[in-house]
């Protein structure tokens, strides 16, 4: 096949059902039980931070990227990344991967955490966290929890539980105003 000419697009609200259709072809129904999806689930990932590959109008690629906190420090969650078959190993992912940690640090992301294979993600930055330092909640194989510092140092310091990040800069506003 010649030079795919790939278009990497913000994700639109229209895109959910193809991108639903895409993880199940990729994952199955096995993606539910797994511990990141379960932290997903429920909070709804960043359209902003979010999206799609394609050539011509046809979507062969998406990311997503979710807010969590790991303890008290806010960070992103990467995942699902998912390419189509067809197009994996042609560099899709990786321009995916470097489209969404260029939006998540120009709008002030700091830290971005996915379980992955370190192999494949240590050529955008990430590596892997000291056995320990965070937890999942729920069963994850401690050598594919990843980090990658968006800013040098940000994660110093950091550990504790993953969780989502259940309150949005509105609600924070509104609490401290009562």
């Amino acid at each position: 096949m010649s030079e795919l000419q790939l278009t990497i697009l913000p994700e639109a609200l229209g895109d959910a059902l193809a991108i639903e259709r895409l993880h199940e072809r990729t994952f199955g129904p096995g993606r539910y039980a797994r511990s990141a999806f379960r932290i997903r689930e429920g909070r709804g990932h960043m359209l902003d931070l979010s999206f799609t590959a394609r050539i011509g109008t046809l979507l062969v690629g998406s990311i997503r990227l979710t807010p969590i906190c790991i303890g008290e420090t806010p960070a992103l969650l990467l995942g699902p990344l998912t390419v189509e078959p067809p197009f994996r190993s042609r560099g899709v992912g990786s321009k995916l991967i470097e489209r969404a940690l260029q939006e998540a640090k120009s709008k002030g992301g700091r830290l971005v955490l996915l379980v992955g294979d370190e192999p494949f993600y240590a050529k955008a930055g990430f590596r892997r966290i000291p056995k320990g330092q965070v937890k999942m909640p729920g069963p994850v194989d401690p050598a594919r929890l990843l980090v990658n510092e968006l800013v040098s140092g940000a994660f110093d310091g950091v550990g504790g539980l993953i969780r989502p990040d259940w309150i949005d800069k509105a609600d924070q506003q509104q609490q401290g105003a009562s």
